[in-house]
């Protein structure tokens, strides 16, 4: 099996993430059904979401307390690491993914690739 790395990315506020505390308390029964489907499966790896908080190191400065956004405000808001047969299974796994209904959100998947052990 080869282990993915799933980035869910959605719109951003000035200063934080758009969704509210009422966003997140409804969406969290589907969060944890989404997730228990891949975890029942010994599929899942790690998954987190991540702080709005962030350094940003470049070869020649550093940022600190502000993500990377990109150009249209869509940062990464949390990941999701499992083991699939296939980048098809994985992208079923995204469609239906909860972020999914938050306008400019999406679902970047991703096959990592093992460092070498020796």
């Amino acid at each position: 099996m080869t282990e993915y790395l799933l980035l869910f990315r959605n719109a951003s506020a000035e200063n934080g993430y758009l969704a509210t505390s009422q966003d997140m308390a409804e969406d969290m029964p589907k969060w944890q059904s989404w997730i228990g489907n891949i975890a029942s499966q010994g599929k899942l790896v790690s998954t987190a979401p991540v702080r709005y908080e962030a350094s940003i190191i470049e070869s020649n400065s550093i940022t600190i307390g502000q993500p990377y956004k990109e150009s249209n405000s869509v940062l990464v808001s949390g990941f999701l690491i499992c083991k699939a047969e296939s980048s098809e299974e994985v992208e079923g796994w995204g469609r239906n993914c909860p972020i999914l209904k938050y306008p400019h959100s999406s679902v970047e998947i991703r096959p990592l690739i093992p460092f070498p052990t020796h």
